[in-house]
């Protein structure tokens, strides 16, 4: 900007004057007019909120001297005295703000700088208002990745209550392992759910596309585990398949491996998986050539599997391969606070299932929390299914739940005996209905005869023999 003109009347300058100042004054910005050696002219009233000095301590002094002093740093007015041009930059003030400043000189006819104009522009709430943005931004992000994972846990682990603190615990140690390949084994009585776990663990690994073979191992009678487990050679034995057939190991092939009650394993079999473990391939039965084998093991047992290794009848080699990250889920009767919500879990489910409007009584909800579900999970959910389908009413009344669940902890045997006196029943008579009805309330809660006679203090082939005698079905109770 270049002065043109000269002899103007000293009332128009005193107007302009005027106006300058009320210009400087009003502005937000804070406005200094310096004159072409550097001396400071004019400053806004709001430079001490800005650089820490107020505009009277500042007329008449150098930019040079203030800079050297870090009021303005770095100086916008120098920085146009020596380069002669427009210039922006940001500073920080000794007062803590930040400020976009912008100076402009102004030429006479000879070319020389007599005056340079500068605004500051004050950004310090802009720049705390990008801090803030910032942080939301990273707070948003945050949110999002926890909504993911809980997605993520509702599409793996929809069937398990997440009520209590102890499974609230376990649920978050099956993420963070579900990640690795790691062995992991699954400890706890029968009916706590562990087959669930071992397929959210399946369902949140790497593998999860690939398949998941789950096997009974106290289902499969011994003469024929290893070739189940293991496949067969076409002609190996007589009666097998002529074209051969691969086990349930290989068809675990590139994803998992679920031995579920891995205590009931022969000891036969327990020595090949361990080398399968070891050199990652598998033989068929019958055949010669290995075959490169990659599958994850879950395992679960009801069983004290470091005692067994004590007894005997479990490999301590096995034992320790499986062992890698042992996770025991509690007993129901340990977490009273998810049966409420697996009643009600479950009675939606069979209410949909089989087409039926049902609701628990209060009185049938107090005494189904009182119980201790010695069956765990799997026999709350017998019952609710139980009492769906019996429960000839809309509501389903206390009336309809089995004895046991109406007998007083420490008063067991007294009313079973009043109920048995009741029937006229002799003794050979009454010790038979007393054998029928522990026979039926271990099938009801064990899997296998082999947990059945653990239960009971029997022999395995002593629970068969009675089963039989009774005509009782394990499977169905």
């Amino acid at each position: 900007m270049i002065l043109k003109g000269k002899g103007e009347k000293m009332e128009k300058l005193d107007m302009l004057e005027v106006e300058l100042d009320a210009v400087v004054r009003a502005s937000n910005d804070n406005i200094f007019i310096i004159d072409g050696q550097g001396t400071v002219l004019r400053a806004s009233p709001n430079s001490s909120s800005i650089y820490g000095i107020e505009a009277s301590d500042l007329i008449g002094k150098s930019v040079f001297d203030l800079e050297s002093k870090n009021i303005f740093k770095p100086s916008i007015n120098v920085k146009v005295l020596k380069e002669r041009k427009e210039v922006r930059l940001m500073q920080h003030t000794t007062t803590g703000r930040t400020v976009m400043a912008t100076g402009i000189p102004i030429f006479n006819e000879a070319g020389e700088i007599v005056r340079v104009i500068s605004f500051s522009h004050d950004l310090t709430e802009l720049e705390e208002l990008k801090a803030e943005y910032e942080k939301l931004r990273a707070a948003t992000e945050r949110y999002q990745s926890e909504i993911q994972e809980m997605r993520e846990k509702d599409s793996s682990f929809e069937n398990v209550v997440l009520k209590s603190r102890s499974i609230q615990r376990i649920w978050q140690l099956v993420q963070r392992v579900a990640k690795s390949d790691a062995s992991v084994v699954f400890l706890g009585e029968s009916g706590v759910g562990k087959s669930l776990f071992a397929r959210a663990l399946h369902k949140g690994s790497k593998r999860a596309k690939e398949t998941f073979i789950e096997v009974n191992c106290g289902a499969i009678p011994e003469t024929l585990f290893e070739s189940e487990m293991f496949g067969f050679e076409a002609g190996s034995f007589t009666g097998a398949n002529k074209k051969g057939k691969p086990g349930l190991i290989e068809l675990a092939d590139k994803g998992t491996l679920f031995l579920d009650e891995i205590g009931e394993l022969p000891l036969s079999v327990q020595a090949k998986l361990l080398k399968v473990l070891q050199e990652k391939e598998i033989t068929r039965v019958g055949g010669i050539k290995p075959k490169p084998i990659d599958f994850r093991l879950i395992a679960s047992t009801n069983q004290d599997l470091a005692e067994m290794v004590k007894e005997g009848t479990f490999r301590q080699d096995l034992f320790y391969r499986l062992n890698v990250i042992p996770i025991t889920i509690p007993p129901l009767r340990e977490r009273k606070e998810d049966i409420v919500m697996l009643l009600h879990y479950f009675l939606q489910k069979y209410k949909e299932k089989y087409e039926m409007d049902k609701t628990f009584h209060p009185k049938t909800l107090e005494k189904l929390t009182a119980y201790d579900w010695p069956g765990n999970v799997r026999e709350l959910e017998n019952t609710v299914e139980q009492l769906v389908i019996t429960s000839e009413t809309k509501t389903i009344y206390p009336e309809l739940l089995p004895s046991y669940h109406h007998q007083q902890h420490g008063n067991t045997d007294s009313l079973h005996i009043e109920e048995l006196e009741e029937k006229n029943m002799t003794l050979k008579d009454a010790l038979e209905e007393v054998e029928i009805r522990w026979l039926k309330r271990a099938a009801q809660k064990c899997k296998t005869t082999y947990e059945m006679a653990e239960y009971l203090g029997l022999n395995q082939s002593n629970v068969v023999r009675k089963l039989k005698k009774y005509g009782i079905n394990a499977k169905s109770h």
